[in-house]
């Protein structure tokens, strides 16, 4: 079933890279007491991803901070290697954290998974964007397959 508004978004852990090497985070210590952007898209270093997604998010971050947010996230199904190797090669190391949901639980946990494999990439996550507060989701934005709209950071500022 995806998660809708009004839902309170399911426990799981997720990784984030530190100088340390990955470190194990829960959604628990990501959203509590926070209000929270989250943006999910298919996978690190790909066209759209790289070109729109991340650079919007980066490019708002002030405004959306302005707007009360407290936290910027992104998740993608890739490893915390490839998230942090990303965020250097973005330049949004101090704008937002970058969530590794490996294994693709957290996605599969909120019903936003979508099959890759005709382009070789598997199990990923669709490309969407939330707002938490405290955990219970206050806004979501799920895009049509291929398209890149709602889930940018221009429409959720929009909308908050």
């Amino acid at each position: 079933m995806t998660i809708k508004v009004g839902d309170k978004l399911p426990e799981a852990t997720l990784m984030i890279a530190t100088p340390e090497g990955p470190q194990a985070t829960t959604t628990a210590e990501i959203f509590a007491g926070k209000t929270v952007a989250l943006f999910a898209l298919p996978g690190a270093f790909t066209p759209t991803c790289s070109a729109k997604h991340v650079p919007g998010f980066k490019q708002h971050a002030a405004e959306l901070k302005a707007k009360g947010v407290d936290q910027i996230a992104c998740l993608s199904v890739n490893d915390a290697f490839v998230m942090k190797a990303w965020a250097k090669d973005q330049g949004v190391e101090s704008e937002m954290i970058m969530l590794a949901d490996g294994n693709g639980d957290f996605t599969k946990a909120v019903g936003l998974e979508m099959d890759g494999s005709k382009f070789g990439l598997g199990s990923r996550s669709q490309r969407y964007s939330l707002i938490a507060k405290d955990g219970v989701v206050t806004q979501l934005n799920v895009e049509q397959g291929g398209e890149f709209k709602v889930s940018s950071a221009e429409y959720l500022l929009e909308h908050i």
